[in-house]
This record gives C-alpha cells, structure tokens and sequence, in this order.
C-alpha cells in the first residue's frame, strides 16, 4: 500500500442543517460552521465533509439536488463556500463535500425537460420507460418503500425510475452526455479548491439490465435494491472514467459509501490505483440486518461488533484503508447501539471511542459524536422527520406490530438520531439556534453538552482531545496508521482486544465490556499505559485487572 498524504488526518462530518445556525433561522449554515473551525482543530480534525448543501426541495434533506453548482439559500452563499475553503485552507484544514450523482431532484432542471419531452437529449438523462397496460418493468422496491417506478409526469403511459424517494429520479450513467455533464461538475468544484469529495450511493449507479423481476421478499411482491445490485456487473468502467477523468488529475481525496461489494473487487475500490482513497467500513452498521425490514433487525452485542471490527480488518488487510465510523447521519448514534441498554455513560462511551480511533483505517468522527450524544427518545411519530423512518414505521404496522412497539423498534435505528441539533450548551435549543430549530434538540442536551465537557479533564470531549492526538503523536504515529492489527484474547467474552504492531513498535489496545472487572494474562509485560479512560490501572506481573468498561492502550 503506497503511503497517501490523508492517511495519518483524522476527519470529521458536518451535518450542516444540524451544527450551529448563525442566523436564527432554526438552520445550520456555512457561517456557523466557519465559527467552529477553530474549535474542530483544536479537537484534532483535519478534514471535514460536509452533507449536501447545494440548492435543493430537501425532500431528503439534500440529496435530492436540483442545482449542482449552487449553494442553498437556507445554508448561505457562494462566497460563504468560498470563504470556508479559505479559513480551512489557512489553518491547514481540508473540505469535502457530498457527492450525490446515482440521482438529482425533479425539480433539476434536467429532469423538468425530460418531463417537457421524454424523447429528447434529456430524455435520455434519465430511465424512462413506456408502460401502456400499466405493467411495471421490474417489481424491484424503492430505499424508502414502494416500487421505484413512478409515472412521469405529464405522461401517465410513461414510468420513471427512482432507487431513493421519488422526488429523486436515477441519472442514466449508460449515457455518454450524462456522464460528461457529471464530470464537468466535479471538475468544477474541484479547481474551487476543494479537496475531495464523500461519494453517496454510488454502486446504485450500474443497474442490472435488462429489466427483470427478482422473487419477492415482502408480502408487497417487490424485492430489496441488494438483490438488484447482487445481479449488476460493470460499475467499475463507470468508476474508473469518473477517477481518471477528475479525482486523479486534481489529487483529490475520495471516500465512497460502498454497499454490497464483490470480495475480489476491494484492490479496485480502494487499492492504490482504486476508484477511490478510501470507503467506509459498514460492517458493524449493517449487522443484523432483516429484509423483512427494522422492525425485524437483531440487536448487536458487544461480541459481535468485536467480531464484525475484525472481520473488517482481515478482509481488507493491506490492500488498502478503510474509514472506521461508529455513526452518521444514516444511522443512529453509536453509543446507543454498540453499548448495551443500561450501561451507557461517560465510561463506557470513551471505551467505545478506543475501540474506534485506534483500528487500522481514518476515523470519521461525526458531529455530537465526540462529546457523547445519544439517540432520541421520540414519543410519537409525529416527531419523526425523516422519510426513511417513516416508511420503516408503516412496514411495521403492516407485519402487525401494535403503534407503540412500531414506534420501538424504528426508535433505535432512526436516522433523525443523528440529525438532532448539536448540543453546544445548556441553553434554549442546546445553544444552536436563537430562533426555533427545523428539528427539536435532544431533551438531555442540559446534561449532554459542550460547554459542560470543555474544561473538565475527565469527560468524553477531552478524552476525544487526547485520543486523535495520540493517533498524531510522532513517536506512535507509524503503528497507529500504519502498523498490523493482530486480535487477541477473542475466546474472553466482552473482551475487545488487538495489538498494533509495526517492525520497532507494538501497542495493545484492551477493553472491557463488563460491568464487573476482568483479569487477563498479558503474554508479556508492558513498558507504560499510554492512555487509559480510568484513573488507575490495576497490574502486578503479566496480570491486569479491568475494571467495567475499562479501555487502556499500553505499549508492550
């Protein structure tokens, strides 16, 4: 694996509806993200990404774009971008932005002209399909529910395709002009001064053609997008003209959403001619998973996301480098769904954290992450904004679920988890708006916040502080980037353990997942704890005793 400029930064994703609104508008905007930069370096971030902010219905909070070369008015200007390239440039700080391409908005002005004339040049932009008996082309199911065609409109014989919410009509990639239009744009962005990009949904880009059904897997008689992408072959020639025509000629730094990938074609994703810098690693967001759809979803224990970490880890081996996450804005916050009900607090939240930042890979740490926020307790579903939750509530009224268990299931793995305001203090709307925000904050945000972590040596915020800048240290810098990862102790329960290890240097990381201590036999003694989110660490000989959700790193 060849060394790439981005492997020992660590990043950051800005939500910007949800960050800091400078306006009192209820709306995050580019001038208050600028405000914060200072406080992002001083964290230890240095590149952030940041969700859609381009001019668009919001449909699905952004990605849904009707104008790829505008910013939304919601969020600010152009010259607002402008200047967040520059203050970031000037404190050695770099920006991506999201790049969502498998689909626009219908209100894009391309697909108002296909709608005006479905045979013309813009057309051809989209997957439009005569359907005169009314009979679909395919029964596959849209992300969000229903069938992914819809009738276009003006002309009730004719279907368009949408793999998203239909106010997202599929951009047609087998089309030449299309992708040059695509191309334009990056490139466009690109010579702004931005460093890369996030890469939305972009396997969904190669469809399986020619239209077929796959069995059903609902009583609906549709079936999921995977099954569709499971039978699609050839999005790599989409991507290697994507990389070849922009990213590599700018340098630029991309880290794609990768879902439902063939095992033989990671070299070509993010090998060190990949498609891509880097992808996320979904392992542990997708466990559990149910076709039958959230409701249905097996809850994880620590166990298993110690397995799935590994299991990351080992089939990614020196190929390349992954981007480690425990959270974003398509799922709900990590510290809710990776620690057991009952046993979340400042602890075991930095355990998590260690288990996270020290794994082989770039940490993506998401906005609220590093001060600890939770997941939402909605009372109702009139609360819920987000249309995937919505849709996920329904299905679970349907398989018979009464309103209130519906209500729990799709709690804990809604998307608005992770959409709340951030919590910066203890004041009205948790200090992110003057005015009243588009989603109401987390009703603990008086306990959860900022202002109250900042200068308190022992909370989440700090140990975050301490966490990347270990990671950065030079004298542990190499292992922690670079070195092997070797898990150990795998046959203890609730005991995630690994060595990082390079040719001069090892380091343990160690964490219990017990309330009660555990004693472990170290197979050798250790030279010092580098960190560690207790006060003490009990050892005497090969022997260390952890206390309940202890986390030490320990050079050995």
């Amino acid at each position: 694996m060849q060394k790439k400029w981005w492997h020992k930064k660590t990043a950051y994703q800005i939500y910007p509806k949800s960050f800091c609104d400078s306006n009192g508008d209820g709306i995050g905007d580019l001038p208050g993200i600028i405000s914060k930069l200072d406080y992002l370096k001083d964290l230890g971030i240095d590149i952030i990404w940041l969700s859609p902010i381009y001019c668009s219905p919001l449909a699905d909070q952004g990605y849904d774009i009707s104008d790829y070369y505008n910013i939304d008015p919601r969020f600010g200007t152009m010259d607002d971008m402008d200047r967040l390239i520059a203050e970031a440039k000037k404190r050695d700080m770099y920006i991506l932005m999201d790049l969502v391409v498998n689909h626009c908005s219908d209100e894009h002005e391309w697909f108002k002209k296909a709608c005006e004339d479905p045979d013309s040049e813009y057309g051809k932009y989209f997957y439009i399909e005569d359907c005169p008996d009314g009979k679909l082309p395919c029964n596959w199911r849209s992300y969000f529910g229903g069938s992914v065609w819809e009738p276009l409109p003006g002309h009730p014989d004719k279907y368009y395709l949408h793999m998203f919410h239909k106010k997202q009509p599929d951009l047609n990639w087998e089309n030449p002009k299309l992708r040059e239009e695509i191309y334009k744009m990056i490139n466009w962005w690109l010579d702004k001064g931005l460093a890369g990009f996030r890469i939305d949904a972009i396997i969904n880009i190669k469809k399986a053609l020619p239209w077929q059904d796959y069995p059903a897997d609902r009583a609906d008689g549709m079936c999921s997008p995977g099954e569709m992408l499971r039978h699609a072959v050839g999005v790599g020639e989409f991507l290697g003209e994507m990389r070849d025509r922009t990213f590599l000629p700018h340098g630029a730094f991309t880290v794609g959403e990768v879902f439902d990938e063939k095992p033989d074609e990671l070299p070509d994703f993010i090998g060190d001619n990949g498609y891509f810098s880097t992808m996320f690693d979904f392992n542990e967001t997708i466990f559990g998973g149910s076709k039958k759809g959230w409701y249905d979803q097996t809850p994880i224990t620590p166990n298993d996301y110690r397995s799935c970490c590994f299991a990351s880890q080992k089939k990614i081996g020196d190929i390349g480098m992954l981007s480690n996450i425990i959270e974003n804005h398509d799922e709900p916050r990590g510290v809710s769904r990776y620690i057991p009900e009952g046993e979340c607090n400042d602890t075991s939240k930095k355990l998590l954290a260690t288990m996270n930042v020290m794994l082989r890979g770039l940490p993506f740490i998401y906005q609220g992450q590093e001060i600890g926020m939770e997941n939402v307790k909605f009372h109702s579903i009139d609360e819920v904004d987000d249309i995937s939750t919505l849709d996920e509530y329904r299905v679970a009224l349907d398989a018979g679920l009464t309103p209130d268990a519906a209500l729990k299931a799709v709690n804990r793995v809604s998307r608005d988890n992770a959409r709340t305001p951030f919590q910066w203090d203890s004041s009205a709307n948790a200090g992110f708006t003057t005015g009243t925000p588009w989603l109401p904050a987390n009703r603990n945000y008086t306990e959860i916040n900022l202002a109250s972590q900042k200068d308190d040596p022992d909370s989440v915020y700090q140990y975050y502080r301490r966490l990347l800048a270990l990671r950065k240290d030079p004298s542990y810098a190499e292992t922690i980037v670079y070195g092997d990862l070797i898990p150990v102790f795998e046959d203890h329960d609730r005991v995630m353990a690994y060595y990082r290890k390079s040719a001069d240097q090892t380091l343990l990381v160690i964490g219990n997942y017990k309330t009660q201590p555990q004693t472990l036999t170290l197979p050798e003694g250790f030279k010092k704890v580098l960190l560690n989110n207790l006060p003490q660490l009990k050892a005497e000989g090969h022997e260390i005793t952890l206390e309940g959700y202890q986390a030490v790193i320990l050079e050995v």
